[in-house]
């Protein structure tokens, strides 16, 4: 019965007896890439070119003017030592840039979603916005204005006058003269 347990099975994984290599946090890729984007970074100045320049012109003319015994790229090997170096800078740098490239494009892409939806959500805001103004400019027209409300009251005290009907008028120090009516006698 135990030698059962102890026999792997064949639908299931094995269990790893070797212990996986875990790299520390300061390698992680998140680290790793902010450490390629600020070498990009420091690659594309001019303190760099300039840096580059002297070291390759100090290089050249250790090589080419000194005596051959301090000489350690000569030239009649057609500064091997530095050709070598050079690539091997290239050979790095490449994809380290490239690396920061797509981190500048990841971060890009998600600041562009981020305008798009805000952009939707201005859009629909405003178009609810306009909306509710055209509401407002309906309701506005079906309602009663002063001047409309005065001149059906007019039309009222006209049409009561004209039945007979007493009117009682408020003294004229009461209310202001409004000027379009003449006050009654």
């Amino acid at each position: 019965m135990a030698e059962r347990e102890r026999r792997a099975r064949i639908d299931q994984p094995r269990e790893s007896t070797r212990r996986r290599l875990t790299l520390p946090a300061a390698f992680s890729g998140e680290a790793f890439g902010v450490i390629s984007e600020k070498f990009a970074r420091f690659m594309g100045t001019a303190y760099f070119l300039i840096g580059m320049t002297v070291f390759v012109v100090v290089w050249l003319a250790w090589n080419t003017f000194l005596p051959d015994a301090a000489q350690f790229d000569p030239r009649a090997l057609n500064y091997t030592l530095l050709t070598l170096i050079l690539s091997l800078q290239a050979s790095y740098a490449a994809p380290l840039i490239l690396l920061a490239q797509n981190r500048q494009a990841d971060r890009d892409r998600v600041a562009t979603e981020q305008d798009r939806s805000r952009d939707e959500r201005n859009l629909a805001d405003t178009e609810f916005l306009t909306r509710e103004v055209a509401a407002l400019r309906i309701a506005l027209r079906d309602m009663a204005t002063r001047d409309f409300v005065r001149s059906e009251l007019r039309d009222l005290l006209d049409e009561m006058e004209e039945r007979g009907l007493a009117v009682v008028t408020p003294a004229t120090d009461e209310r202001p003269d409004d000027g379009d009516r003449p006050a009654p006698t």
